[in-house]
């Protein structure tokens, strides 16, 4: 199976690729300026009120951007000052010098910029995932406290936050994903997530629940924005190969650079492999650009183009005991009508960043085609275009005495798609058309917060995001009557929270939110749709959460508690092979957790004097379940497990040698159904990798993946209730090494 030449673009690609999970990471390198914290007593003293951010951050010397994850002990401040070292404050003022790009923030820049965020958020930098094989969304987003990323065969994988899009089993939905501000979900909501490619990122942000208000977002679980390198922040080039398991071989390369007021950025990455499981081979190629002008010191506009194109075969779920029996079959029906997912897509954006003294203006649109060849038991065919636009502006100044920080914006976005099915007499061989339509989709949406500091350290929070969405259907194939529909939904989502910081490194934050998600397209494909719109109502759930989070230079820590409470929570169930997604509304459910992260030095100085070792941790709490329901009443909620800990002990030198053992341990099994009849079982998986990385020049990796060789399952479709022989479960990958090899100047 051949890729179609999207890789003219790519020919003069070098080979490569990595990753590795994005624990909590350490403290900053040595390159930042040290910054302190006072002694007790002088912390009680009162502080001067802070500089708008905008007017500090241009007064500032540019710093080199760092990330936690290299490691590196901080430089102590001298022993004469009676200060201690620590890392940097939260919301401190960041670069805005030259020399740095205006509409991308750096990674410090970005940090600072969560911090300001009353809930739980995380910044993964490319540093977590580049040092291992950087394949799948699981290897960027898997080591964040509350996300649950599950594969389900080579690169295809679902995420949730916080029980989002909880029931499905390909697709994604109620996550509002993102590339440099710019979305990338579908018009209706839905995501594929084929197009990330880990390679082609500096730093990736996760927004759980009410914290993607930030993006305009209100959907359960929240928002994850993935961050482009530019020519101003990235090496000048930047190449890699990567081998391993199942025929895994992935190459890339990127070029950076910037001249006068220009810069430019671009990556291009190949990979194909054999897959785990017979019948699942896929080949990718991608295409990431970026272009930056800078008109002047307060203006900046940034193109963007992001190329795809994806080749798979799939080899379908199985039955429980052949998912732990056999886990490298495929299900024959599948392999008989052999399935596939054909997918090319292109990608065109635009990004203005507009700087008025303590007011930043963000605006941009952008265009998504997309053409799907996807035979499975009947013959999908169809192209997809969705347009849009967002404006977003931040004010941040003193009124009087006190800080208030701003934001508003408008974004804008709408879709159609001409789709077919015809049938699959066999063998991917498109027959007699069966079903044809127009889908057409709005999403626009008016979101607003505010801050108000009413002291230096404690800010009140408020806002909240109304949404208009349309879905009309038009049919085409009026053989069997006409079938189309369309429904409007306007709907508003208020928010509140709180934000303290305890110290200049320790913060505590609180929220209430209210959140809400129109069904996506996807879930009429597989029944009839006037049967569908009329009957499904919009999910709602009201999400309460405190946390905390610090950074000192030996400890890191991330910890949130929350419960939502859902109404007509959106479930998207299997009742038979030809029936993927049959979406119902649950009545009341309960979704409620502990996402806590802790990053330690627990040795120092072992065998020189600047090594250590790292201790990472990422634990996820899940309890949802039915609420007093008339038919499952307190059951639990079938889909992910209930606890999930992934830890990594790594040991480092200064001389960029790194080695160490980590684990992902899912104690407890979850259910594939409503009626709790059928659990997937428990599973351990115990990895390592070694690895040489100075950040510059040579660097390369030796990873071992699932040692023992466990079986297990990874995902699971899910049904209102389940026997023995559901073919539901998709075995997850057995013993595997990978190794990589990179450049860099």
């Amino acid at each position: 199976m051949s890729v179609k030449p999207l890789g003219v673009a790519l020919g003069a690609v070098a080979f490569a690729s990595a990753s590795s999970p994005a624990f909590a990471q350490p403290g900053p390198a040595t390159s930042l300026p040290p910054v302190v914290v006072q002694e007790p007593e002088a912390r009680r003293q009162a502080r001067p009120a802070p500089r708008p951010a905008a007017a500090a951050a241009r007064s500032r010397p540019s710093v080199r951007a760092a990330s936690p994850s290299d490691q590196r002990p901080i430089r102590s401040a001298p022993a004469s000052s009676g200060r201690a070292a620590a890392g940097p404050a939260f919301g401190a003022p960041t670069s805005g010098a030259s020399g740095r790009s205006l509409t991308v923030p750096t990674v410090e820049q970005a940090r600072a910029e969560i911090d300001r965020v009353p809930g739980g958020v995380a910044l993964v930098p490319d540093t977590a995932f580049k040092n291992g094989p950087a394949n799948t969304i699981k290897d960027v987003l898997g080591g964040v406290p509350g996300v649950i990323a599950q594969m389900r065969w080579g690169q295809d994988a679902r995420v949730s936050i916080r029980g989002s899009g909880l029931s499905r089993n390909y697709g994604n939905r109620g996550i509002n994903f993102f590339m440099d501000g710019i979305p990338i979900n579908q018009s209706d909501g839905l995501t594929d997530l084929f197009e990330i490619d880990p390679t082609a990122y500096r730093y990736v942000e996760v927004f759980r629940g009410a914290s993607a208000l930030r993006f305009g977002g209100n959907s359960l679980g929240g928002a994850v924005n993935f961050v482009w390198p530019t020519g101003r922040d990235a090496p000048a080039f930047d190449a890699r190969i990567d081998g391993g398991a199942f025929g895994y071989l992935k190459g890339s390369a990127s070029v950076a650079g910037a001249r006068g007021p220009v810069d430019w950025s671009i990556n291009g990455s190949a990979q194909r492999e054999d897959g785990y499981r017979a019948h699942s081979g896929s080949e990718a190629l991608r295409l990431n650009a970026n272009i930056g002008y800078q008109l002047s010191p307060d203006a900046e506009t940034r193109f963007y183009l992001n190329a795809n194109s994806w080749r798979a075969r799939i080899p379908g779920e199985l039955d429980k005991a052949t998912a732990l029996r056999r886990p490298r079959s495929a299900n024959p029906v599948w392999v008989e009508q052999d399935q596939q997912r054909n997918i090319d897509s292109v990608r065109l954006g635009s990004k203005t960043t507009l700087r008025f003294d303590t007011t930043t203006v963000d605006l941009g649109l952008f265009t998504h085609q997309r053409r799907v060849d996807h035979p499975i038991y009947r013959y999908l065919d169809y192209t997809l275009a969705d347009y849009g636009g967002f404006v977003r502006a931040t004010d941040d100044r003193m009124i009087g005495a006190f800080r208030n920080r701003f934001v508003a914006g408008v974004n804008l976005q709408a879709g159609s798609a001409a789709y077919k099915e015809s049938a699959n007499v066999g063998a991917a061989t498109k027959g007699a058309l069966l079903r044809s339509e127009t889908q057409n989709s709005q999403n626009h949406s008016l979101y607003v917060e505010n801050s108000f500091y009413v002291l230096p350290t404690l800010a009140l929070i408020g806002g909240g995001q109304f949404l208009h969405a349309v879905r009309d259907r038009k049919d085409r194939f009026l053989s069997d009557g006409d079938q189309s529909v369309g429904r409007t939904w306007d709907l508003f989502s208020p928010r509140a929270g709180i934000l303290w910081d305890v110290t200049p490194h320790w913060q505590v934050f609180g929220n209430v939110s209210r959140s809400a998600e129109v069904p996506t397209y996807d879930s009429s494909t597989f029944v009839t749709f006037a049967g569908l719109l009329p009957n499904v109502r919009v999910q709602t759930s009201t999400t309460y959460e405190i946390g905390t989070r610090g950074r000192t230079e030996d400890l890191t820590w991330d910890l949130a508690l929350y419960r939502a409470d859902l109404r007509n929570e959106l479930q998207c169930l299997r009742t038979s092979p030809y029936n993927l997604c049959s979406v119902v509304n649950a009545d009341r459910t309960i979704h409620q957790g502990i996402e806590a992260g802790i990053g330690v030095a627990v040795l120092k100085s072992v065998f020189a004097a600047e090594d250590r070792f790292w201790l990472n941790a990422a634990y996820t709490y899940n309890d949802f379940r039915f609420d007093r329901d008339a038919r499952w009443g307190n059951n639990e909620l079938p889909g992910v497990p209930q606890h999930h800990l992934r830890a990594e002990l790594l040991y480092k030198h200064a001389s960029g040698f790194h080695i160490g053992p980590s684990v992902e341990w899912m104690p407890k099994g979850f259910y594939a159904d409503n009626a709790n009849s059928l659990k997937v079982p428990a599973y351990a998986l115990l990895n390592v990798r070694v690895g040489f990385d100075r950040g510059t020049g040579w660097s390369g990796y030796l990873e071992a993946r699932n040692l023992t060789d466990k079986r297990y399952i990874s995902t699971a479709a899910i049904a209102d209730v389940a026997t023995a022989s559901s073919e539901l479960f998709n075995p997850g990958m057995g013993r595997s090494v990978y190794a990589g090899l990179r450049y860099r100047w």
